[in-house]
């Protein structure tokens, strides 16, 4: 691929005019603001899940939102602690759930800012 240009204009020539979903996991701004640009317009659909960097800005140009373009988050996936917490602690305890393997670092409340860094950094689950 001809890395001079922007994945998007890639995507929109090989899909005459953009994709109609797409989404972005990794939390870098960059892949964050292409998978926006990328979709189509007046129908298409940009969903973010990744977790950026804190002083990450997202630009783009404004005729990107008035053509139509739909962005969405998804912060931790939609879950609802309290209506979802209550089956997942069931399958935990019916060894059906292993969160052991989830565990990248173990922090005290005390230093809670601390397990956000690491989050943050991409250093953790």
């Amino acid at each position: 691929m001809d890395h001079e240009k922007p994945v998007q204009e890639v995507l929109a020539k090989m899909t005459d005019g953009g994709v109609d979903r797409s989404v972005e996991c990794t939390g870098n701004i960059n892949a964050m603001i292409s998978a926006f640009e990328c979709v189509h317009d007046g129908w298409g659909v940009a969903i973010l899940v990744g977790v950026p960097h804190k002083d990450a800005t997202f630009k783009t140009h404004p005729m990107n939102l008035l053509n139509e373009r739909t962005l969405k988050g998804s912060f931790f996936g939609n879950y609802k602690p309290r209506s979802d917490l209550p089956s997942v602690v069931e399958k935990y305890m019916n060894k059906e759930l292993e969160l052991e393997k989830f565990i990248t670092h173990q922090v005290p409340f005390s230093e809670i800012n601390k397990a956000f860094d690491y989050m943050l950094k991409g250093e953790s689950l």
